[in-house]
């Protein structure tokens, strides 16, 4: 918000200076005006008296000159900024494809929908825009229920594409991807994204108390909510608090720690259960304590739960039942880590060795 206000005042600054160079060249041009028809005024009234009418005419509309500039330099600019706000809308409206539909009444999953966490990608393909290439390449795997996927690959590979496809932030250009043996690209983006969890890179906290970050739609009892955090060992700090679960928190939860951050994301995902939860390196920027509790909790309460994770320390999904290597968008490896590294000439060999 600072930054934001910061840029603002910024650009507010050098549009004001502009404008102040800018008026004081019209007042300079008005000045020349007067001074011209002040000149040819006096020149023509000492040869024709009967000009002085005509010549006090004059005067008056040159002393009006630096003013309709400056009026009319200001209206112009003005409109100018309307008209690119006008045709930036037009292009948001006209040119931004929309997103599918929320719910599509005809094609909703069964309310316990996914029952089971099997995931199924046949031949996905994936662009951001229609000029670029190709982000994931002839995708094709099955992730059985409950098993722990480690999704790793050096930057740029797709890692983070992979989730994207499957919250269908960018509908798939070809092949599917099914989980529970439904296409998730025939129900609604609704019913899709609530039955599943994630806990993102960047925790995100709204403005409000910890109950609300936690459960917005007031679906559990503060029990229940309690349960969560102590799944992700913030319980005691949540009662320590004057408000407990009522403590407000700011934009970003400004009295949280990052790892608290992250921590308190775990706790939305432990309090909905969800049968498929993402993890987009949550633990990348959190201390090697908080990165502990976060992987033990994984273990402990995620047994049920079908988890893919995209790594930033490889160490940290060594005891996964698979690991998805990406290369270029495409699966190069995809295997049990203890065969994968038993191979020297493995990508997730060299991955793993490197990174030691």
């Amino acid at each position: 918000m600072d930054d934001a206000i910061r840029v603002e005042a910024q650009i507010r600054y050098h549009a004001g200076t502009a404008y102040r160079w800018l008026f004081v060249r019209l007042e300079i041009m008005g000045c020349i005006a007067v001074f011209t028809a002040g000149t040819l005024g006096v020149i023509s009234v000492a040869y024709d008296p009967t000009t002085a009418g005509m010549f006090g005419a004059a005067m008056t509309f040159a002393l009006s000159v630096s003013s309709c500039l400056n009026f009319g330099t200001r209206v112009l600019g003005e409109i100018e900024g309307v008209m690119v706000g006008l045709e930036r809308i037009r292009d948001y409206t006209v040119s931004t494809p929309l997103e599918a539909m929320p719910i599509l009444d005809k094609h909703r999953p069964p309310r316990n929908w996914p029952y089971q966490g099997r995931i199924e990608f046949h031949d996905l393909e994936l662009r951001y825009k229609p000029e670029m290439p190709l982000v994931l390449n002839s995708i094709s795997c099955n992730i059985h229920p409950g098993e722990k996927v480690g999704v790793v690959g050096r930057t740029g590979a797709g890692k983070s594409s992979i989730f994207i496809s499957i919250l269908r932030l960018v509908e798939a250009e070809r092949g599917c991807i099914k989980i529970d043996d439904i296409d998730i690209s025939s129900i609604g983006t609704f019913d899709l994204r609530s039955r599943i969890s994630i806990i993102p890179q960047d925790p995100i906290i709204f403005s409000g108390t910890i109950r609300f970050n936690l459960d917005p739609l007031q679906q559990y009892t503060d029990e229940e909510i309690y349960q969560a955090l102590k799944g992700s060992h913030l319980d005691s700090y949540v009662s320590n608090l004057a408000l407990g679960l009522y403590t407000v928190l700011e934009s970003g939860g400004q009295i949280l720690s990052a790892g608290q951050k992250q921590l308190l994301c775990l706790a939305r995902a432990l309090l909905r259960q969800s049968k498929v939860v993402l993890l987009d390196e949550a633990t990348s920027s959190v201390d090697s304590h908080t990165d502990s509790l976060i992987q033990k909790t994984i273990r402990a309460e995620f047994h049920n739960s079908t988890i893919l994770a995209v790594a930033h320390r490889v160490q940290t999904v060594l005891d996964y039942d698979k690991i998805m290597v990406l290369d270029s968008g495409k699966i190069v490896e995809f295997d049990h880590p203890n065969l994968l590294l038993s191979n020297p000439k493995s990508i997730f060999y060299s991955l793993v060795h490197g990174e030691r």
